[in-house]
């Protein structure tokens, strides 16, 4: 089957709109409202929860069958650790991804990864 132009247009348009939506809905809703502290105070777990999550999948998972690797991306666990301490001490996030890019790059020249 072929796409037209038109469906083409339409797939874009249909994307945006539920792009759109669920950042528009709660930026109406909460924009009118006032936010509980306790909300205010869990929302800053959220960030660090994902972060966290995505790197330990990194280091420790083997994505081609999701086995668990252990120490064997040594250059990675090397990495996380000045990533962690950068983090502690500047408290920027900027500055933390470069790091450790810089960390994985210069470790992956001698360690595996």
């Amino acid at each position: 089957m072929h796409m037209s132009s038109m469906d083409h247009l339409i797939l874009v348009l249909l994307s945006m709109v539920v792009a759109f939506l669920p950042r528009f809905i709660p930026l109406r809703i909460f924009s009118t409202r006032e936010i509980p502290q306790w909300f205010n105070e869990w929302m800053k777990y959220v960030l660090v929860s994902l972060f966290t999550a995505l790197v330990v999948k990194d280091i420790f998972i083997n994505t081609k069958d999701y086995s668990f690797i252990g120490l064997g991306y040594l250059a990675k666990i090397v990495a996380a650790v000045i990533v962690i301490g950068v983090a502690y001490r500047s408290r920027s996030m900027g500055l933390s991804v470069v790091f450790g890019l810089i960390a994985v790059a210069l470790l992956a020249l001698v360690l595996p990864i």
